[in-house]
């Protein structure tokens, strides 16, 4: 009879505790759910079994505009993916996108903000050129020629129409690589490089 008693209450106690909900077999972490332009997308992909199948990845927008497949190696339970280049604007406009993910028959779909907080972004192109400046592969011509082309002209001004001709007997100091190189370690913001430059360029230290 007690022994009744003791089966009956292990029965209403499971009843009165609720039973943990499982975790879905793949999911995306998103390491924030709103970005800005000039920040880079990061999440993390989490399964809980390593199949040796590939994570296929697309990213889209509102309207269904989206990437190719992005097909991303799985050897761990958790994952975490950075793209390589920040967002722009010229490339993505503001808005909600969505992150879908296969693997392994299994899908989940994630989704974030993109909004424009006002900084000042340089297209990621930039920062290659200035690189190769800084490592002596193009001449400083070429450098301040795409920053002209690249940024816009609210951003930084320069004193004349730079063309071809001219583009040989552009100056920058030799120390002006230590901004350079802070700037594509992105030690430094878009917005800080802009407006340091800008001053170089006013105090007549760029001679353009």
């Amino acid at each position: 009879m007690k022994l009744g008693f003791f089966f009956l209450g292990i029965i209403a106690l499971g009843l009165i505790i609720p039973i943990a909900s499982a975790a879905p077999p793949i999911q995306i972490i998103l390491e924030q759910t709103t970005f800005s332009y000039g920040e880079r997308l990061v999440y993390t992909i989490n399964v809980t079994e390593v199949t040796g199948d590939l994570a296929i990845i697309h990213i889209r927008d509102e309207v269904g505009k989206g990437s190719s497949a992005i097909p991303i190696e799985i050897s761990e339970l958790n994952t975490v993916i950075s793209a390589p280049f920040p967002f722009e604007k010229q490339v993505f406009p503001e808005g909600k996108y969505f992150i879908d993910l296969q693997y392994s028959g299994e899908s989940y779909t994630a989704e974030f903000n993109l909004i424009d907080s006002g900084e000042i972004v340089i297209p990621y192109y930039a920062k290659e050129i200035a690189g190769h400046w800084v490592n002596n592969i193009v001449s400083a011509g070429i450098f301040v020629d795409a920053i002209d082309k690249m940024v816009d002209k609210k951003i930084i001004e320069f004193p004349n129409t730079i063309d071809n001709e001219h583009l040989e007997k552009i100056f920058i100091p030799e120390w002006m690589k230590i901004v350079a190189v802070w700037w594509v370690e992105e030690r430094i913001s878009d917005g800080t490089f802009a407006n340091a430059f800008q001053y170089l360029i006013d105090k007549k230290i760029v001679l353009v």
